[in-house]
């Protein structure tokens, strides 16, 4: 039986509770010297019993110097996790009664930046590789160089007959230099990577993959790449629906980390594994200020290490609502 938010996290101990035992399993490591006993100083402040170093347990993560109370906070990652096609700032606003746009606009590109795994691994086995173009109708050159659109990197983990995992990167170009780029960072070496004929994917064979250029289908319905195809009309309707493409190319990252988040999950069970799933890299994720966020240079770092597909994440037992023990399921398909 599904549970509530109340039920999950009753209170604001309840939520210190358990970003602590996400921030320190084990019990409390100073960060400056890796000492483990500590004076609680206050609800989330704790001192170094060896070096007197003060360490927040919201320290180092995207909660870090928010006014807003921690449970405000989780809430707003339950009504995200909990609305299938995505939550618009608007939208998050209004529920969570933030009282300023900016204030909901800024938190849902940090719960989005919180939705890039940590220390992700490479795609391996066989990947198909595309380039879209996202963006509303607008005239002049269409396809590969047209003006005013975002270029996309789709990578999908063909697994036979169904897709895998995926990952999506915002382009300045489909030039070789910047599709090799993207390759290298989200494709194991060694991997079979399919492709259409563009010239930019000429380089990977010096890469060390094994590239096979795939022709457009003769027959009605046939495509060169039907998994991308796929994915890139799932991202268009998500969009549409969500959003009605109201993306500006310079925040689309963001927009594209929360479609990656939600597709890798989609055979989870529960929407209270994505909940938790977002407040487990919220604690992992360093802190993203606003005009680094504006910017979009911000790099997802971390100081976890993390492998694998996306596996259900730590959680909440009924038996314990304030605290104390946890579980863990067993890894579930991307």
């Amino acid at each position: 039986m599904a549970r509530t938010f109340e039920e999950l996290f009753p209170s604001e101990e309840a939520c210190h509770q358990h970003l602590f035992r996400l921030r320190w399993p084990e019990g409390f490591r100073c960060p400056r010297c890796r000492g483990d006993a500590c004076w609680q100083v206050s609800r989330d402040l704790y001192r170094c019993q060896k070096c007197d170093h003060q360490a927040s347990v919201t320290s180092g993560t995207i909660f870090h110097g928010s006014r807003r109370s921690l449970r405000v906070w989780f809430r707003a990652m339950w009504y995200v996790t909990n609305q299938k096609l995505g939550v618009s700032a608007l939208g998050l606003m209004k529920e969570l009664d933030l009282g300023s746009y900016h204030t909901a606009w800024a938190w849902m590109q940090k719960l989005r930046t919180a939705m890039v795994r940590p220390g992700r691994d490479r795609l391996g086995g066989k990947v198909e590789v595309g380039v879209t173009y996202l963006g509303g109708r607008k005239p002049g050159k269409r396809g590969r160089g047209a003006s005013g659109k975002t270029v996309v990197v789709v990578v999908v983990q063909d697994l036979g007959n169904r897709i895998g995992r995926i990952r999506l990167r915002r382009i300045r170009s489909a030039s070789a230099e910047n599709l090799a780029a993207v390759v290298r960072e989200e494709v194991e070496p060694g991997a079979q990577i399919f492709t259409d004929g563009w010239r930019g994917f000429g380089g990977l064979p010096e890469m060390g993959y094994r590239h096979i250029v795939v022709p457009k289908g003769g027959g009605p319905g046939e495509t060169a790449l039907p998994m991308v195809n796929r994915v890139v009309e799932l991202i268009y309707r998500w969009l549409q629906r969500s959003h009605q493409v109201a993306v500006r190319p310079s925040y689309m990252d963001y927009y594209l980390d929360e479609f990656t988040f939600r597709f890798n999950r989609r055979s989870w069970r529960s929407r209270e594994w994505l909940f938790f799933a977002l407040i487990q890299q919220a604690a992992a994720v360093a802190p993203l200020p606003v005009r680094v966020m504006r910017s979009r240079k911000h790099p997802v770092a971390s100081t976890i290490e993390s492998s694998g597909p996306p596996r259900p994440p730590l959680l909440r037992t009924k038996a314990h609502p304030d605290g104390g023990k946890t579980d863990g399921a067993g890894e579930a398909p991307a």
